[in-house]
Order: structure tokens, then C-alpha cells, then sequence
């Protein structure tokens, strides 16, 4: 395998957990995104402070890359189910 096509393996398998999660049953308005109070709902140990960190845009909703991040971070678990 190139280099290339390794990269490109190693960012779907970090974004695929990441889309799921966004797209799983914590995305209770099927935007997308997730709020704030859509991940308190899934995991009640996120505060507000903790959200702020996962937040790299700042746009107040969690992203697929967002919410890749915060994995690998451990400030989330790997799905919500």
C-alpha cells in the first residue's frame, strides 16, 4: 500500500465511528451536529467546560471531525450505544 492510501484508511477509520455517532440516536434533531444537549442526553458525565474543549470551531455543535477528535481525546466513548 502507498503511503497515500494508508492515510487515507487511517482518516476513514477515525471519521466512519465519528459519522456514526453523529448520525446515532444522540442526534435527536437529525441535523448532523451535535448540541450540547444532545451529548449531555447520551453521556450526562460532559459538562459545558468539556464540550467548550471538544468544540475546535467554536460554532456551539459538534462535528463528525469534532466528535473524531473528542475519541481519540477519550473525552468521548466510541458510540453512544
Amino acid at each position: 500500500m502507498t503511503p497515500k492510501l494508508l492515510a487515507l484508511l487511517g482518516a476513514l477509520g477515525m471519521a466512519l465511528p465519528a459519522t456514526a455517532w453523529a448520525q446515532s440516536s444522540a442526534d435527536t434533531d437529525g441535523d448532523g451536529v451535535l448540541t450540547l444537549t444532545e451529548v449531555q442526553a447520551a453521556n450526562p458525565e460532559v459538562d459545558p467546560e468539556t464540550f467548550v474543549r471538544m468544540d475546535a470551531n467554536g460554532d456551539a455543535v459538534l462535528d463528525s471531525e469534532e466528535v473524531a477528535a473528542a475519541q481519540q481525546a477519550g473525552l468521548l466513548p466510541a458510540s453512544d450505544g
